[in-house]
């Protein structure tokens, strides 16, 4: 399986003050810091390399972390140590760890979804890129996908439109050549590539079917512990 690239870099200033002395990554849900599930999660997924985009006290997630060898995977790290980067920067930022193509995953992300299906809807789609998405209808979040037979024909969190019933689900697939066009210590957002690629139409997608859940908001991450109290 192509290796995994999880965005565990940001500041998480919606979280504050508990992230004040504690990267998001770490915030515990259900008695474990949050990235612990994360990499078990892809280890059971059949994933063997995982990439950490860090930056903000990036120390904490190193130690936490290690060498991956605890949960089954190799990790390895890519460090933002000056001005933060953006998510397409860090990305960009990580490239000589990774192979011409990997997963996009945020850090702050709890996703139930077949990860070998998603790879083989994008290499079946002979695109650059691959979105997942999830029928959102406006629901958890904004939607900001427009879906349309199954093929994505614009995502965009600046122009929405009333064809939007989608959501960007939080996981990805990107080959390299896409962030070899931006120069190296750019800051841009990986949106921007995702809009780029969708008004392009050379962004395939993958249709989740299980909600998503995400611990970047104070409620986000009570209703993950919930989930997980429930399912024990």
């Amino acid at each position: 399986m192509i290796p995994v690239t999880i965005l565990a870099g940001g500041l998480a200033t919606r979280m504050r003050p508990r992230t004040e002395t504690l990267p998001k990554s770490l915030l515990e849900v259900a008695g474990q810091p949050f990235l612990a599930h994360q990499l078990h999660a892809l280890s059971y997924q059949g994933i063997q390399h995982v990439v950490l985009c860090v930056g903000h006290m990036a120390e904490q997630i190193e130690e936490f972390a290690g060498d991956g060898s605890a949960f089954g995977l190799q990790v390895t790290y890519s460090k933002e140590e000056g001005p933060l980067l953006g998510t397409g920067g860090a990305l960009r930022k990580a490239l000589p760890l990774l192979g011409e193509e990997f997963f996009v995953l945020y850090g702050d992300s709890w996703l139930d979804v077949d990860y070998t299906g998603v790879y083989q809807a994008f290499k079946e789609s002979a695109l650059p890129a691959l979105m997942t998405v999830f029928r959102n209808e406006g629901h958890w979040d904004t939607s900001n996908v427009e879906l349309q037979a199954g093929k994505i024909q614009l995502y965009s969190k600046a122009q929405r439109n009333e064809r939007m019933n989608h959501i960007d689900y939080g996981l990805g697939i990107l080959t390299r050549e896409l962030l070899e066009a931006y120069p190296k210590q750019q800051n841009f957002d990986l949106a921007e590539v995702y809009e780029r690629l969708s008004r392009e139409h050379r962004l395939a997608s993958y249709e989740a079917t299980q909600r998503f859940y995400e611990i970047g908001s104070p409620s986000g991450l009570e209703e993950l512990n919930l989930k997980f109290r429930d399912e024990v």
